[in-house]
């Protein structure tokens, strides 16, 4: 017997003096797993790089900001449906980074040269409509061609961008024709109201329809120019690839 507790003894002896070394194996394994994702890591997520024009040996796709890509812009100078001309030009600033897929991107505060392409004015019973045509847009390392369209005005209601086969086209918002309709019924109601005071039908009738037609083209979008003032912020979409190379 007692050479069995003797054995069982020097078994747990051993087991004892193998565990610390096992223990500091395995915690040294952890690290190193540890440094080796930190390191996956660093290399999969690329460092923010300033666009400077140069390829640095790269691939030209590196510095493609991608189609689809939106981004913020602000107005140089006010724009009117009445008073701005067809090939009419402007300049819009950038207010946000344009960022190539590789961490390349293009600093805020980049000017995007362009013209007026269409113009439509309200008149009496229209919609007021402006194109915006986006050319070049200019960096610290020189000019680059940009295509892009509008595709919102954030802030402004009373706008909005064209979505029937007419892109990049501005033009006043609508409202439905439910609304329209109350709006015309109240306004007709108010119109005629003099001339019932007044008891003269004539009068009543008059005021009821010019008050109905006004009701309806202030509710319904019509017949309001459109105006897009200095500082208004407008939303671009990337329709082409944009390189960001002067190469």
């Amino acid at each position: 017997m007692s050479n069995e507790f003797s054995a069982l003894a020097i078994a747990a002896a051993a087991v004892l003096a193998i565990l610390p070394a096992a223990t500091i194996h395995s915690a040294a394994a952890a690290k190193e797993d540890r440094s080796a994702l930190q390191q996956d890591n660093s290399q999969s997520v690329p460092e923010p790089q300033q666009a400077d024009g140069r390829r640095h040996g790269r691939p030209a796709e590196t510095y493609a900001v991608a189609p689809g890509t939106k981004f913020l812009v602000v107005l140089e100078q006010d724009l009117t449906s009445k008073g701005t001309e067809e090939n009419a030009k402007f300049v819009v600033r950038t207010v946000e980074p344009l960022e190539a897929g590789s961490g390349i991107f293009l600093p805020p505060g980049a000017e995007i040269h362009g013209h007026v392409s269409r113009v439509e004015s309200a008149g009496v019973a229209g919609r007021a409509k402006l194109a915006l045509t986006f050319d070049d847009i200019y960096t610290k390392f020189g000019k680059l061609p940009i295509v892009a369209e509008v595709v919102g005005v954030p802030g402004d209601h009373s706008v909005k961008s064209s979505t029937r086969n007419q892109e990049g086209i501005i033009e006043g918002r609508s409202s439905s024709q439910q609304d329209a309709a109350q709006s015309a019924a109240a306004g007709a109601a108010n119109g005629a109201a003099q001339g019932v005071k007044n008891k003269d039908k004539k009068e009543a009738a008059e005021g009821a329809a010019l008050g109905a037609l006004t009701a309806y083209l202030v509710e319904s979008g019509r017949g309001h120019e459109l105006n897009l003032p200095k500082g208004a912020k407008l939303e671009l979409e990337i329709e082409r690839a944009l390189y960001l190379l002067k190469e």
